[in-house]
């Protein structure tokens, strides 16, 4: 069914954007305070609990851990202004008992102004999430799987979110969507150059819409969704070739595809979702010794996952199996030999208590690296099991 966009009202247009954008369509909970003259103020608090156990055998030595922390502990301003302007700010901090450690600082994770002044013109100005890789604009409140890629959906400079500008819209009834953004990238002392980082993307929706600025890792049943996109990111002068002569300036340029589909079936709810990402800076990682240097500055990989819910008596029903499939290539080698390329393989399950506002989900996982590395524990494979709770409010 195609959503007829001309036939919102604005307000409803920049409350389903930001809000969406944010934390993902029916996230949305918690108080919402009226001030009159259209303006209001929603406050969101969300919280994942992990408890994970990791199984690793390294220099003869068998090694288990269990640690239980926080994955995520945010608390949301969603505000409305006008019918044309919406806000968001949202505070962090996720981390609290990963390692024992429990001084994990509060800080503004987003926060951004939204105008949308049509449909096929909106812009976004503040901190928010980069325009880059689906993966990364799926709501980590919302994903398929128990969370994002560890490492594709985090680009080199910025990671999932940077500071700047975009411009965006929906087209031919939501059919097709654009974007651009202008943004900081990469911002230290280290880089030859300030230069801005450039990020276009676009996608295809030929189901049913894809129309906000964010995605979800799933639907639960209540879309049919076909989508195809990709974009494009560059920042120049952002590396040196030789860092400690300070020559050779290096390029950054990076690229992604990617799918998804959901279909709601009588026989339960099919979810599919695969991208191809490739970062590259002409292998200043390998080249110079750039203490601020990512080694994902140069990588080329993807992932495939998909997933199946069971049917309910009147629909979807609760329970979500979910697979994962990721492969990492590196442009590092030590000597010949490429330590850094890995695989995942995951499988695991969603039990939605109240939808994606309460939930629990199970994964385990194996890290298996092509080379494993006979020095540095971080680099060998490893097995890890997470029970996660997470609740909405």
């Amino acid at each position: 069914m195609r959503v007829d966009r001309a036939s919102l009202s604005g307000a409803r247009l920049a409350v389903a954007a930001t809000a969406a954008f944010a934390l993902g369509q029916g996230a949305v909970a918690g108080p919402t305070i009226e001030f009159g003259n259209g303006q209001s103020l929603n406050i969101t608090y969300a919280v994942q609990g992990w408890l994970q156990t990791k199984h690793q055998r390294f220099g003869g030595v068998t090694s288990d851990t269990t640690d239980f922390f926080l994955r995520r502990n945010r608390l949301a301003f969603t505000g409305q202004y006008n019918d044309y302007i919406s806000l968001y700010a949202q505070l962090e901090a996720g981390g609290d008992g990963k390692d024992g450690l429990f001084d994990r600082p509060v800080f503004w994770r987003d926060a951004y102004v939204s105008i949308d002044w049509t449909d096929a013109v909106r812009f976004i100005v503040g901190r928010f999430k980069n325009t880059f890789s689906r993966e990364n604009l799926e709501a980590c409140l919302e994903p398929l799987t128990l969370d994002r890629a560890e490492v594709l959906s985090y680009t080199p400079w910025g990671g999932t979110r940077d500071t700047g500008v975009a411009v965006w819209g929906n087209l031919l009834d939501a059919t097709l969507q654009y974007r651009f953004m202008i943004a900081d990238g990469r911002k230290d002392a280290e880089r030859p150059a300030d230069r801005p980082r450039l990020t276009a993307r676009v996608h295809v929706s030929l189901w049913d819409p894809e129309y906000d600025y964010g995605y979800e890792g799933t639907y639960l049943g209540t879309k049919k969704v076909l989508t195809f996109g990709a974009a494009y990111d560059t920042q120049a002068d952002v590396a040196y070739a030789n860092y400690l002569s300070r020559a050779g300036r290096k390029n950054y340029k990076a690229w992604t595809v990617d799918g998804f589909m959901e279909l709601p079936h009588a026989t339960g709810v099919y979810t599919l979702s695969a991208a191809g990402f490739k970062y590259d800076t002409g292998g200043a990682f390998g080249m110079s010794p750039d203490p601020k240097l990512p080694a994902n500055s140069d990588l080329k990989g993807y992932y495939v996952k998909g997933g199946y819910m069971l049917p309910g008596k009147l629909g979807p029903g609760r329970l979500q199996f979910f697979g994962r499939h990721e492969r990492l290539n590196y442009g590092v080698k030590t000597g010949n030999v490429e330590y850094y390329d890995n695989r995942w393989n995951s499988l695991g399950f969603n039990y939605y208590i109240d939808g994606q506002r309460l939930k629990v989900t199970a994964e385990v996982a194996e890290i298996k690296f092509d080379h494993p590395h006979p020095v540095i524990k971080a680099l060998a494979d490893y097995r890890q099991a997470t029970l996660a709770l997470q609740l909405i409010f």
